[in-house]
């Protein structure tokens, strides 16, 4: 298993951080973390400042843009909140979203660690898993992708779904120091989990990403199939043939898509897909370059 976890760590090493570095400058901190966590002053606005850091009292106030300037916080803690429910099986078996999303995992922590920020982890399933405390070092990153490979503990209660919500409790007890946080999740979960996503967006810097695979969007077109609902296990049969069939499927699909996208925008996040066809590096340079984009 160790030596697995060697293999899997340095083929990212090589595939995916070393062309990260030919396409993307300066710390992989303040890609994601825009800002350091400590007010210090502020100052007239200028075109290249990011508009997110606006004080609008000021502002309103001197008749005048100004923009909140903030110290560096010199030592960063990232968390890793990771959905390793029954539903990220979905997708290729050699390319699922599990796959995709452990991947992912150790690309980020190596990306921080290797710059002397801390990384944690919360694993969770249909409860908490695994906490890995946040520690530096490819030492500790080979631990997580350690982790990453152990099997979960047992196959879920019948007709039990994921709580994400449940997971983002965790996080806001366990997460006390401000942090960069990534929740990463197919989103295939039950409700509730607006209030609790919004109370960590307000404490923290969230990256919010959704692993996706295209069959979950599409419905070939291949007659009689047996569908399995990816979280209960409940089965039904389908003709992908029928056009009314196909109409309803696609409507349920924008349906879903409009609330999530609603859910998300008003914790005050922004969401970043990335599919199982992905090719990761690129999908995280797209990932950076969306950061930087103020938020609408």
């Amino acid at each position: 298993m160790a030596h697995a976890s060697e293999q899997l760590l340095r083929r990212l090493e090589w595939q995916v951080v070393r062309r990260l570095d030919g396409q993307l400058q300066g710390s992989y901190r303040t890609h994601f973390y825009g800002s350091g966590i400590d007010f210090a002053d502020l100052r007239t606005y200028t075109p290249e400042d990011d508009v997110r850091h606006i004080d609008w009292n000021v502002t309103a106030r001197l008749d005048e843009p100004h923009v909140r300037q903030y110290t560096e916080d010199r030592e960063l803690t990232a968390w890793l909140l990771l959905d390793r429910s029954r539903s990220m099986e979905f997708g290729p078996r050699e390319r699922g979203k599990d796959v995709v999303l452990t991947e992912l995992a150790i690309t980020l922590a190596r990306l921080l660690a290797r710059g002397g920020n801390r990384v944690g982890a919360l694993l969770y399933d249909e409860r908490l898993e695994r906490l890995v405390p946040p520690r530096t070092g490819r030492t500790h990153v080979l631990r997580l992708s350690h982790e990453l490979a152990k099997p979960r503990p047992g196959a879920p209660a019948p007709g039990v779904t994921t709580d994400l919500a449940a997971l983002l409790r965790v996080a806001l007890s366990t997460i006390r120091r401000r942090s960069l946080v990534f929740l990463i999740s197919d989103f295939i979960t039950g409700t509730s989990w607006e209030r609790p996503l919004s109370r960590l967006v307000q404490r923290h810097e969230v990256v919010v990403v959704r692993l996706v695979d295209p069959l979950e969007r599409e419905l070939p077109e291949v007659g009689l199939i047996v569908v399995e609902d990816a979280e209960t296990g409940e089965q039904v049969v389908a003709d992908t043939s029928d056009p009314e069939f196909r109409r309803r499927f696609h409507l349920e699909v924008d349906a879903r898509e409009q609330a999530l996208q609603g859910s998300i925008r008003r914790a005050g996040a922004r969401l970043n897909d990335i599919s199982t066809d992905d090719d990761l590096a690129a999908a995280l340079v797209e990932m950076v370059r969306r950061a930087k984009q103020p938020r609408r």
